[in-house]
Protein backbone atom coordinates (compact mmCIF):
# COMPACT_ATOMS: atom_id res chain seq x y z
CA UNK A 1 0.00 0.00 0.00
CA UNK A 2 2.81 2.42 1.20
CA UNK A 3 4.51 2.62 -2.42
CA UNK A 4 4.97 5.99 -4.48
CA UNK A 5 1.96 6.96 -6.74
CA UNK A 6 2.09 6.99 -10.34
CA UNK A 7 2.05 11.02 -11.18
CA UNK A 8 -0.65 10.62 -14.63
CA UNK A 9 -3.56 9.73 -11.95
CA UNK A 10 -5.92 11.73 -10.00
CA UNK A 11 -3.61 11.10 -6.87
CA UNK A 12 -6.84 11.36 -3.85
CA UNK A 13 -8.26 8.58 -6.40
CA UNK A 14 -5.11 6.51 -6.26
CA UNK A 15 -4.52 6.68 -2.75
CA UNK A 16 -8.41 6.53 -1.53
CA UNK A 17 -8.73 3.27 -3.61
CA UNK A 18 -5.32 1.65 -2.40
CA UNK A 19 -6.24 1.74 0.76
CA UNK A 20 -9.82 1.01 0.14
CA UNK A 21 -8.61 -2.59 -1.37
CA UNK A 22 -6.81 -3.00 1.50
CA UNK A 23 -9.69 -3.23 3.42
CA UNK A 24 -11.54 -4.93 1.78
CA UNK A 25 -9.75 -7.83 0.78
CA UNK A 26 -9.17 -8.05 4.66
CA UNK A 27 -5.56 -6.82 4.85
CA UNK A 28 -6.50 -4.16 7.02
CA UNK A 29 -8.98 -5.92 9.56
CA UNK A 30 -11.61 -3.51 11.43
CA UNK A 31 -10.15 -1.33 13.92
CA UNK A 32 -6.97 -1.19 12.25
CA UNK A 33 -4.97 2.14 12.53
CA UNK A 34 -3.77 3.11 9.07
CA UNK A 35 -0.66 4.76 8.90
CA UNK A 36 -0.06 8.24 9.85
CA UNK A 37 -0.16 11.43 7.40
CA UNK A 38 3.60 12.02 7.69
CA UNK A 39 4.27 8.04 7.13
CA UNK A 40 2.01 7.68 3.91
CA UNK A 41 3.86 11.02 2.54
CA UNK A 42 6.70 9.90 2.95
CA UNK A 43 6.45 6.58 1.35
CA UNK A 44 4.03 7.59 -1.45
CA UNK A 45 5.75 11.11 -2.07
CA UNK A 46 2.26 12.96 -1.94
CA UNK A 47 1.01 16.25 -0.48
CA UNK A 48 -0.36 16.29 3.54
CA UNK A 49 -3.41 17.59 1.53
CA UNK A 50 -3.98 14.61 -1.19
CA UNK A 51 -3.70 12.61 1.83
CA UNK A 52 -6.45 14.01 4.08
CA UNK A 53 -8.37 14.34 0.90
CA UNK A 54 -8.25 10.75 0.56
CA UNK A 55 -9.28 9.56 3.83
CA UNK A 56 -11.89 12.17 3.97
CA UNK A 57 -13.02 10.13 0.68
CA UNK A 58 -12.59 6.71 2.73
CA UNK A 59 -14.39 8.36 5.63
CA UNK A 60 -17.53 9.16 3.38
CA UNK A 61 -17.50 5.68 2.32
CA UNK A 62 -18.25 4.66 5.52
CA UNK A 63 -14.61 2.53 5.29
CA UNK A 64 -12.56 4.68 8.45
CA UNK A 65 -13.46 6.43 10.89
CA UNK A 66 -11.19 9.22 12.64
CA UNK A 67 -10.26 10.03 16.38
CA UNK A 68 -9.85 13.09 17.66
CA UNK A 69 -5.31 12.75 18.17
CA UNK A 70 -5.09 9.42 17.47
CA UNK A 71 -5.53 9.18 13.94
CA UNK A 72 -7.66 7.57 11.11
CA UNK A 73 -8.81 3.64 12.05
CA UNK A 74 -10.41 0.97 9.95
CA UNK A 75 -14.36 0.82 10.70
CA UNK A 76 -15.91 -1.88 12.59
CA UNK A 77 -18.49 -2.53 9.67
CA UNK A 78 -16.12 -1.67 6.64
CA UNK A 79 -16.75 -5.32 5.43
CA UNK A 80 -20.31 -4.16 4.70
CA UNK A 81 -19.29 -1.42 1.65
CA UNK A 82 -22.34 -1.18 -0.72
CA UNK A 83 -22.05 -1.81 -4.19
CA UNK A 84 -20.21 0.88 -6.47
CA UNK A 85 -17.36 1.24 -9.14
CA UNK A 86 -13.79 2.65 -8.14
CA UNK A 87 -13.83 6.00 -7.18
CA UNK A 88 -12.23 7.11 -10.40
CA UNK A 89 -13.93 5.00 -13.18
CA UNK A 90 -12.59 1.96 -14.78
CA UNK A 91 -8.74 1.91 -15.22
CA UNK A 92 -8.45 -1.06 -18.19
CA UNK A 93 -9.71 -2.50 -20.42
CA UNK A 94 -10.81 -5.89 -18.18
CA UNK A 95 -12.16 -3.74 -15.86
CA UNK A 96 -14.54 -2.75 -18.59
CA UNK A 97 -15.14 -6.29 -19.53
CA UNK A 98 -16.01 -7.17 -16.30
CA UNK A 99 -18.77 -4.30 -16.35
CA UNK A 100 -19.62 -5.69 -19.51
CA UNK A 101 -20.37 -9.56 -17.70
CA UNK A 102 -22.16 -8.15 -15.22
CA UNK A 103 -23.82 -5.84 -17.94
CA UNK A 104 -25.24 -9.35 -19.45
CA UNK A 105 -26.93 -10.58 -16.81
CA UNK A 106 -28.69 -7.71 -16.13
CA UNK A 107 -30.09 -6.19 -19.57
CA UNK A 108 -30.55 -9.80 -21.09
CA UNK A 109 -33.86 -10.20 -18.53
CA UNK A 110 -34.24 -6.45 -19.27
CA UNK A 111 -34.95 -6.78 -23.28
CA UNK A 112 -37.27 -9.48 -22.14
CA UNK A 113 -39.59 -8.31 -19.38
CA UNK A 114 -39.75 -4.93 -21.79
CA UNK A 115 -40.56 -7.35 -25.00
CA UNK A 116 -43.16 -8.87 -22.49
CA UNK A 117 -44.43 -5.53 -21.28
CA UNK A 118 -43.94 -3.50 -24.24
CA UNK A 119 -47.01 -0.48 -24.67
CA UNK A 120 -47.33 1.98 -27.88
CA UNK A 121 -45.60 5.10 -25.65
CA UNK A 122 -42.74 2.25 -24.73
CA UNK A 123 -42.17 1.25 -28.20
CA UNK A 124 -41.96 4.98 -29.54
CA UNK A 125 -39.88 5.84 -27.23
CA UNK A 126 -37.56 3.48 -28.37
CA UNK A 127 -37.82 3.98 -32.03
CA UNK A 128 -36.99 7.64 -31.42
CA UNK A 129 -34.03 6.53 -29.32
CA UNK A 130 -32.88 4.20 -32.53
CA UNK A 131 -33.68 6.87 -34.70
CA UNK A 132 -31.27 9.37 -32.66
CA UNK A 133 -28.40 6.58 -32.59
CA UNK A 134 -28.92 6.18 -35.88
CA UNK A 135 -28.51 9.68 -36.88
CA UNK A 136 -25.48 9.95 -34.72
CA UNK A 137 -23.87 6.68 -36.28
CA UNK A 138 -24.55 9.07 -39.63
CA UNK A 139 -22.88 12.70 -38.39
CA UNK A 140 -19.79 9.97 -38.15
CA UNK A 141 -19.61 10.70 -34.54
CA UNK A 142 -18.75 7.76 -31.83
CA UNK A 143 -22.58 8.26 -30.82
CA UNK A 144 -22.06 6.88 -27.28
CA UNK A 145 -24.82 9.18 -26.01
CA UNK A 146 -27.54 7.87 -28.31
CA UNK A 147 -26.31 4.57 -27.71
CA UNK A 148 -26.73 5.09 -23.99
CA UNK A 149 -29.98 6.39 -24.37
CA UNK A 150 -31.32 3.34 -26.30
CA UNK A 151 -30.13 0.77 -23.59
CA UNK A 152 -32.22 3.14 -21.12
CA UNK A 153 -35.46 3.00 -23.32
CA UNK A 154 -35.45 -1.04 -23.39
CA UNK A 155 -34.79 -0.98 -20.00
CA UNK A 156 -37.72 2.18 -19.32
CA UNK A 157 -39.94 -0.56 -21.32
CA UNK A 158 -39.91 -3.06 -18.44
CA UNK A 159 -42.22 -0.73 -16.63
CA UNK A 160 -39.60 -1.43 -13.70
CA UNK A 161 -37.80 1.57 -12.52
CA UNK A 162 -34.79 -0.38 -10.85
CA UNK A 163 -33.45 -1.74 -14.37
CA UNK A 164 -33.27 1.94 -15.69
CA UNK A 165 -31.86 2.84 -12.05
CA UNK A 166 -29.10 0.24 -12.51
CA UNK A 167 -27.69 1.78 -15.85
CA UNK A 168 -28.38 5.48 -14.53
CA UNK A 169 -25.74 4.33 -11.99
CA UNK A 170 -23.50 2.60 -14.27
CA UNK A 171 -23.63 6.02 -16.55
CA UNK A 172 -21.03 6.48 -19.15
CA UNK A 173 -19.41 2.64 -17.93
CA UNK A 174 -21.90 0.81 -20.16
CA UNK A 175 -20.44 2.09 -23.35
CA UNK A 176 -16.94 0.81 -23.64
CA UNK A 177 -15.87 3.12 -26.26
CA UNK A 178 -16.40 6.15 -24.30
CA UNK A 179 -14.73 4.35 -21.04
CA UNK A 180 -11.71 3.16 -22.35
CA UNK A 181 -9.35 4.75 -25.27
CA UNK A 182 -7.64 2.27 -27.24
CA UNK A 183 -6.79 1.88 -30.84
CA UNK A 184 -9.49 -0.23 -32.53
CA UNK A 185 -8.63 0.14 -35.91
CA UNK A 186 -6.41 -3.00 -36.11
CA UNK A 187 -9.48 -5.25 -35.66
CA UNK A 188 -12.13 -2.79 -37.90
CA UNK A 189 -12.96 0.84 -39.10
CA UNK A 190 -14.51 2.87 -36.75
CA UNK A 191 -17.46 2.88 -39.30
CA UNK A 192 -17.92 -0.40 -39.75
CA UNK A 193 -17.99 -1.10 -36.16
CA UNK A 194 -20.33 1.58 -35.88
CA UNK A 195 -22.60 -0.04 -38.55
CA UNK A 196 -22.44 -3.64 -37.17
CA UNK A 197 -23.34 -2.65 -33.80
CA UNK A 198 -26.33 -0.21 -35.24
CA UNK A 199 -27.83 -3.28 -37.14
CA UNK A 200 -27.61 -5.62 -33.49
CA UNK A 201 -29.39 -2.56 -32.00
CA UNK A 202 -32.23 -2.72 -34.76
CA UNK A 203 -32.61 -6.23 -33.65
CA UNK A 204 -32.53 -5.71 -30.32
CA UNK A 205 -35.61 -2.80 -30.97
CA UNK A 206 -37.56 -5.23 -33.61
CA UNK A 207 -37.83 -8.24 -30.91
CA UNK A 208 -38.65 -5.93 -28.31
CA UNK A 209 -41.81 -3.97 -29.89
CA UNK A 210 -43.22 -6.95 -31.81
CA UNK A 211 -43.44 -8.86 -28.25
CA UNK A 212 -40.86 -11.71 -29.09
CA UNK A 213 -39.34 -12.24 -25.50
CA UNK A 214 -36.88 -14.90 -26.17
CA UNK A 215 -36.12 -13.04 -29.74
CA UNK A 216 -35.37 -9.94 -27.91
CA UNK A 217 -33.12 -11.66 -24.90
CA UNK A 218 -31.18 -13.05 -27.52
CA UNK A 219 -30.68 -9.96 -29.81
CA UNK A 220 -29.39 -8.33 -26.25
CA UNK A 221 -27.33 -11.29 -25.82
CA UNK A 222 -25.49 -11.51 -28.97
CA UNK A 223 -25.00 -7.81 -28.91
CA UNK A 224 -23.35 -7.55 -25.39
CA UNK A 225 -21.42 -11.04 -26.18
CA UNK A 226 -20.00 -9.47 -29.83
CA UNK A 227 -19.23 -6.35 -27.97
CA UNK A 228 -17.26 -8.46 -24.76
CA UNK A 229 -15.42 -10.61 -27.81
CA UNK A 230 -13.99 -7.69 -29.60
CA UNK A 231 -12.78 -6.08 -26.63
CA UNK A 232 -11.46 -9.09 -25.55
CA UNK A 233 -8.78 -8.96 -28.57
CA UNK A 234 -8.06 -5.32 -28.09
CA UNK A 235 -7.02 -6.51 -24.82
CA UNK A 236 -5.11 -9.27 -26.29
CA UNK A 237 -3.09 -6.89 -28.30
CA UNK A 238 -2.58 -4.04 -26.06
CA UNK A 239 -0.86 -6.60 -23.75
CA UNK A 240 1.09 -8.14 -27.03
CA UNK A 241 2.49 -4.46 -27.39
CA UNK A 242 2.87 -3.63 -24.30
CA UNK A 243 5.44 -7.07 -24.41
CA UNK A 244 6.85 -5.95 -27.24
CA UNK A 245 7.82 -2.69 -25.86
CA UNK A 246 9.49 -4.02 -22.75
Amino acid sequence: MLRPVARHRNLTHEIAERIAAEIVAGKLAPGTRLPTEQEMVESMGVSRTVVREAVAALRAEGLVITRQGAGAFVADDAAQRPFRLALDGLASIEDVLDVMELRAGIETESAALAAERITPASAAAIARALERLAAAVERGGVAADEDFAFHCAIADATGNPQFAHFLQYLGAFIIPRRSIRIDADRLETPRDYLDRIMGEHRAIAAAVTAGDAAGAREAMRLHLSTSQARYRRLAAQAKETETETL
